[in-house]
C-alpha cells in the first residue's frame, strides 16, 4: 500500500522539482523476509546525460544514465545507474536498469530465452533537452524518454498505451559493502553512508529472522521495483501462478500478487499467495488492443494492482469520455530490472511476441494427449497388472500408468523396491503389449546415504546446493535427510540428463517417462517448507537470487536426459510441479494438490486458462481432487470437464480410498467411460492445436476474450471457455446440476450443440437442461472438428482407424478446418519434415480436402470414412465425391430437417489426398 507521508521535495541537476507523490512500502511476507523494506523514493534525477549509440551492425542502443538520491533514514546516497532501452523485432520494446559499477554483478536471469532477442534500429525523432523520443523503421511505435523525472511513454499511433514510472515508483537498492568490513579511514561522506547502513541493520533489513532461520545479506537489502500505467486498460491476466479468478484483481485493499514458488498442501482458494509456479508476465486487454509485459525476474516478487476510472474531457462537458487506467507495480527482492513489454496489437501478436522470447510449448508425443491414472501409490506389479486389466475389463481407454515415491528403494529415485517391483522390465513388457506407458517420479531431492550411488556420485562432484557456510545444503524431505542437485549448474544439469540412460537407469524402458515433482524445492521444516535463500548456487549465487526458477531447471534437464536416452530420436514426456517462464518448451505442468471438493473443480478452469493465455498451454488439474474421497457425482463431473482439458490425470494422495473410475458403481463407470470415451474421438483435433500451439504460439484453451477480443461481455467470463477457436465447452461444477446458462458469444455467430445439433445465434445466454450425462459443448459455426469414429484401448491402438469430419456451417454456409498428423513419437516431424498437414474447407455446396502445408510427407492408410454437416438448411438432391484421379461417386445420405443436418456414412477418402464432396 503506498505510504499516504508526503514525499521529501529534491531537486534535479537542472534545478526541477522532482515529481511528487506517494510511495510505496513493500512488504515481502515471506519466511525470512517479514520486516518493511526502506522506504524508497524514487525521484530520478538527470546527471549530465550522454547518448550513447554503439552499433553492433544490428540496432541503435540508446543507453541513458542517470543515478537516484535515495530517501532512506534521512541519508543521502547517490548511486548511478545505467538504463537500457532497446527495440526488439516483432513490436517489442525491453528496458534494463541495472547499477553502472555494482560491488560485483547482480543477477540476471539466464537460459529463460531461446536466444539473443534479434534487436531493431531505433531513430532519433527529436528530443529537448532532458529527453529523447525514438521509433521503430515504421514510426508506428514511439519511445518518449524524459530524464527528470525518469519517465518512459509508450506511443503506438499516436495513442499513449503505456507509461513507465508515472507513479514515480522506480526504486533500486544497490549493493552495499557490509559495515562491519569498512575501515576507519574514511571521509565523513562514507561515515554519512554508514549511519545509514548500521539504522538498516538495526531494522532487521541485512539480518533478518524467521522461526528459527537467519537470512544473513551479505549486501544488504537488494530490492528493486517499477510501476507501469496502462491507458484504457482495466482487464488483466496471467502471473500465475495463483488459485484465483482469471481477471486478475485490484489489489489496493488487499494483498498483492505473490510469485514465490513453494510446496503448498490443499491450497487455499481464491488466495494471491504464490504456489508452485511462477510466470512472472501478465497481459492487459481492452477493446482494439492487447498489451504484454514480462518481467524477467526468478527471485521472490509482488505485483501491485490498481484500476481506477479516469475521466478524459471531451469538448464540451455533456461528451465527457470515462476512460479506466491500470496502475502494475512489480517489486522484486534481487537482481536487475529487465522487462520485455510487447506491444501487440491483437491477443495472437502478443502470444507470437512472448513465444519469441522464451519459446513454444513442445510439441507432445500423442500417448500423453490420452488418460494417464494415477495415485500415490499403486503398490506393486500385481496391482498395476490389476489395475490396468481393470480398465480392459470395462472397456476404458487409456494410455499411461503412473508410479509415485512408494515404487523406489527408500525413496532413492532411479531403483525399484526390490520387493514390490522386482521385476519392473517385465512390467512394462506387458504394459508396452497393449500400447501403453509408464511414468515414475523423480524429485531433486537425494538422500543422504554413501551406499546409494547417486548421492555418492554427486557428493563427490559438488554436485548438490551448498549453505551459506560452505558446506553442503542439508534439508529434509520423502527420504528423510537430504541434499538437493543443483540444477542451474550446467555440469549437474548434463550429468543428471544422463543418469536416464538405459544402462544407468536399470529396470528403464523406453516406455518409461518422467515426473518432477517437490521441485520449488520443498524441503520440510524449511522456512515456507522451501530452501533458505541463503543457500549457495553454482556461480556463487544465493538461492535468493533465483528460486522460481529452480525446478524449470531440473525439467529442462530431465527432458534433456529423455531425449538423449533415444539418441535424439525420440520427444520426451516430462511432468512438472515447479516452473517458470519458458517451461512449455520441456513439457506440461498441473495445478498440484487440489482437493475432492466442487470448488477446486470450479476454479480449476481460471487457473488453466492463465496458464494458458502464459504459453504453458500443456496444463490440467488433478481429476478427483488429489486431497479427499469425491463423491461419485463430483468424480463424474471432473472426468466430465477434464476430457476436454489439455492434461488428463486422474490421481489421488495415498490416504484416500481407492477411485479407479470402475469403482462408483455401473452408471457411474458408464458415464466415466462416455468422458474418457469422448476425449479419445477428439484426439486428432486435440493434436492439431498442439501442433498450432507448437509453431503459431495459440493457446489450447482459450479465454473467450481472445477468440472474441472486441466483444466486452467475453473479458469477464472464466466458467467457459474454447478449445481451439472451434469448440466451446462449459464445464458443470455446481452438484445437482439440472440447468447451465451459457454465454454464447459472437453477434455475427451460429453455435451448435455437439450431441443434438441444435443451434443458437450467438451473443446471448442460452439456459441448457444438463443431466448427470451430460456437459454443455458447442461447436462453433465455420468450423471443421475431424474425430476417429472408432476408439481403441489407448491412442497407439487408433493409429490406423478411420476419421470422421464434423463440419458446423457459418452463417453464410461456409466452414474450414485442419488436421495435423505424423508418427506421434519422434523428431521426424521437424527434422525429415515427416509429416501431414491438412485443409478442409466447404464453401458454395463443396466440401474439400487439400494441403496446408505441401513441405510435409507422410504416408497414411487412414480414411475419412463419415462426414456430418450441420447448418444445411435444404436437402440436396445428391452427394457426390471426387478425387484427385478423376474417379467420382455418387454416396447415399441421411438429411434430418429438424436439425437441419446432414450425414454420410461408409466413405473411403484417404485423408493424405486431395478430394472434394458436392452437395447439390
Amino acid at each position: 500500500m503506498p505510504s499516504k507521508e508526503k514525499k521529501p521535495q529534491s531537486r534535479g541537476t537542472y534545478g526541477i522539482s522532482a515529481q511528487d507523490s506517494t510511495w510505496p512500502r513493500m512488504e515481502l511476507r515471506g519466511p525470512t523476509s517479514k520486516g518493511k523494506l526502506p522506504r524508497m523514493s524514487a525521484t530520478w534525477l538527470s546527471r549530465p546525460r550522454t547518448l550513447r549509440t554503439p552499433w553492433n551492425g544490428l540496432h541503435f542502443q540508446p543507453v541513458c544514465r542517470f543515478s537516484t538520491e535515495t530517501t532512506l533514514l534521512a541519508a543521502s546516497l547517490k548511486v548511478p545507474l545505467l538504463a537500457e532501452v532497446y527495440g526488439i523485432e516483432g513490436n517489442i520494446f525491453r528496458l534494463k536498469i541495472n547499477e553502472e559499477t555494482p560491488l560485483k554483478p547482480r543477477y540476471e536471469v539466464p537460459d529463460v530465452l531461446t536466444s539473443k532477442p534479434s534487436t531493431v534500429r531505433l531513430l532519433s525523432c527529436s528530443g529537448d533537452t532532458g529527453s529523447l523520443v525514438l521509433a521503430d523503421g515504421k514510426g508506428n511505435l514511439k519511445c518518449h524518454i524524459t530524464a527528470n523525472p525518469f519517465k518512459v511513454d509508450l506511443v503506438s499511433e499516436e495513442e499513449v498505451v503505456m507509461n513507465i514510472n508515472l507513479l514515480g515508483q522506480l526504486y533500486f537498492e544497490h549493493l552495499q559493502v557490509p559495515l562491519k568490513q569498512r575501515t576507519t579511514k574514511e571521509n565523513e561522506e562514507d561515515a554519512s553512508v554508514d549511519t545509514s547502513q548500521q539504522k538498516q541493520e538495526d531494522l532487521g533489513l541485512w539480518e533478518e529472522k524467521f522461526r528459527n532461520f537467519v537470512d544473513v545479506k551479505v549486501n544488504g537489502p537488494t530490492s528493486i521495483g517499477l510501476d507501469f500505467s496502462l491507458h484504457g486498460f482495466e482487464y488483466l491476466y496471467g502471473i500465475p501462478q495463483h488459485a484465483e479468478s482469471h481477471q486478475l484483481k485490484n489489489t489496493s485493499d488487499g494483498d498483492a500478487y505473490r510469485l514465490y514458488n513453494l510446496d503448498v498442501y490443499g491450497y487455499k482458494i481464491y488466495d494471491k499467495k504464490g504456489i508452485y509456479g511462477s510466470v512472472p508476465y501478465l497481459l492487459a486487454h481492452k477493446q482494439g488492443r492487447t498489451l504484454g509485459i514480462f518481467w524477467l525476474n526468478s527471485s521472490e516478487t509482488l505485483v501491485e494492482i490498481n484500476t481506477e476510472p479516469q475521466v478524459k474531457m471531451g469538448p464540451v462537458a455533456a461528451k465527457q469520455e470515462v476512460r479506466p487506467r491500470t496502475d502494475v507495480h512489480w517489486m522484486s527482492e534481487s537482481g536487475i530490472i529487465d522487462v520485455f513489454l510487447l506491444i501487440g496489437p491483437t491477443p495472437c501478436d502478443v502470444f507470437k511476441q512472448y513465444s519469441s522470447l522464451t519459446g513454444t510449448q513442445a510439441m507432445p508425443p500423442l500417448f500423453s494427449l490420452g488418460y494417464h491414472q494415477c495415485r500415490w501409490n499403486y503398490e506393486d506389479e500385481q496391482d498395476v497388472k490389476a489395475v490396468d486389466a481393470g480398465f480392459d475389463k470395462h472397456d476404458i481407454p487409456y494410455d499411461v500408468i503412473w508410479l509415485d515415491i512408494e515404487h523406489t528403494e527408500g525413496k532413492r529415485y532411479f531403483t525399484w523396491d526390490k520387493k514390490r517391483f522386482p521385476n519392473p522390465e517385465r512390467m512394462q513388457e506387458l504394459l508396452q503389449n497393449k500400447k501403453r506407458k509408464l511414468v515414475v517420479i523423480s524429485d531433486p531431492h537425494i538422500k543422504i546415504d554413501p551406499d546409494y550411488s547417486v548421492y555418492a556420485k554427486a557428493k563427490e562432484q559438488g554436485f548438490f546446493v551448498r549453505n551459506h557456510e560452505g558446506g553442503d545444503f542439508e534439508g529434509v524431505c520423502w527420504p528423510g535427510l537430504s541434499c538437493y542437485l543443483d540444477f542451474t549448474n550446467p555440469k549437474v544439469r548434463e550429468w543428471y540428463s544422463r543418469l536416464f540412460a538405459f544402462s544407468a537407469y536399470q529396470g528403464s524402458t523406453d516406455i518409461l517417462y518422467i515426473w518432477n515433482d517437490m521441485n520449488e524445492p520443498s524441503v520440510f521444516r524449511g522456512p515456507e517448507q522451501t530452501m533458505q535463500k541463503n543457500a549457495i548456487h553454482h556461480g556463487n549465487w544465493e538461492h535468493r537470487e533465483l528460486h522460481n526458477i529452480y525446478g524449470f531447471y531440473q525439467q529442462m534437464a530431465t527432458a534433456e536426459g529423455l531425449i538423449q536416452r533415444s539418441k535424439g530420436k525420440e520427444r520426451p514426456f516430462v511432468l512438472t510441479r515447479s516452473f517458470f517462464a519458458g517451461s512449455q518448451k520441456y513439457g506440461a505442468v498441473w495445478t498440484g494438490d487440489n482437493r475432492a471438493k466442487w470448488s477446486y473443480l470450479k476454479i480449476s478452469i481460471p487457473m488453466l486458462l492463465t496458464l494458458n493465455v502464459t504459453g504453458i498451454s500443456f496444463c490440467g488439474a488433478d481429476v478427483g481432487g488429489f486431497i479427499g474421497n469425491p463423491e461419485a457425482e463430483l468424480l463424474v463431473r471432473w472426468y466430465q470437464a477434464g476430457a476436454y482439458q489439455p492434461f488428463f490425470r486422474g490421481h489421488a494422495t495415498i490416504k484416500t480410498k481407492r477411485r479407479e473410475p470402475w469403482l462408483f458403481g455401473e452408471e457411474h463407470t458408464r458415464l466415466i467411460r462416455e468422458a474418457i470415451r469422448e476425449r479419445y474421438a477428439l484426439l486428432p483435433y486435440w493434436y492439431s492445436l498442439f501442433y498450432r500451439a507448437h509453431v503459431a504460439s495459440e493457446p489450447i484453451m482459450r479465454p473467450l476474450w481472445v477468440e472474441f477480443p472486441d466483444e466486452l461481455e467475453t473479458f469477464g467470463v472464466e466458467d467457459e471457455y474454447m478449445l481451439g477457436c472451434a469448440l466451446l465447452v462449459h464445464p458443470v461444477t455446481e452438484p445437482k446440476a439440472t440447468v447451465i446458462d451459457v454465454f454464447l458469444p459472437g453477434r455475427n455467430e451460429v453455435w451448435y450443440d455437439s450431441k443434438t445439433f441444435a443451434h443458437w445465434e450467438g451473443a446471448c445466454t442460452v439456459k441448457i437442461p444438463v443431466a448427470l450425462d451430460s456437459i454443455p459443448v458447442f461447436q462453433r459455426g465455420g468450423s471443421i472438428v475431424p474425430i476417429k469414429t472408432r476408439i481403441g484401448k489407448s491412442t497407439g491402438w487408433m493409429t490406423d482407424f478411420p476419421y470422421g469430419l464434423r463440419v458446423a456451417l457459418s452463417t453464410k454456409g461456409s466452414a474450414v478446418g485442419e488436421l495435423y498428423l505424423d508418427d506421434g513419437h519422434s523428431f521426424r516431424y521437424l527434422h525429415q519434415k515427416q509429416f501431414l498437414h491438412r485443409k478442409f474447407s466447404f464453401s458454395s455446396g463443396v466440401l474439400t480436402n487439400s494441403y496446408a502445408d505441401k513441405s510435409g510427407h507422410y504416408p497414411s492408410k487412414c480414411v475419412v470414412e463419415q462426414i456430418s454437416v450441420l447448418g444445411l438448411k435444404e436437402q440436396p438432391s445428391s452427394v457426390t465425391t471426387h478425387s484427385s484421379d478423376g474417379n467420382n461417386q455418387s454416396v447415399a445420405f441421411t438429411y434430418c430437417a429438424k436439425t437441419s443436418s446432414l450425414s454420410l456414412e461408409k466413405l473411403s477418402l484417404n485423408i493424405g489426398a486431395d478430394w472434394e464432396v458436392h452437395f447439390k
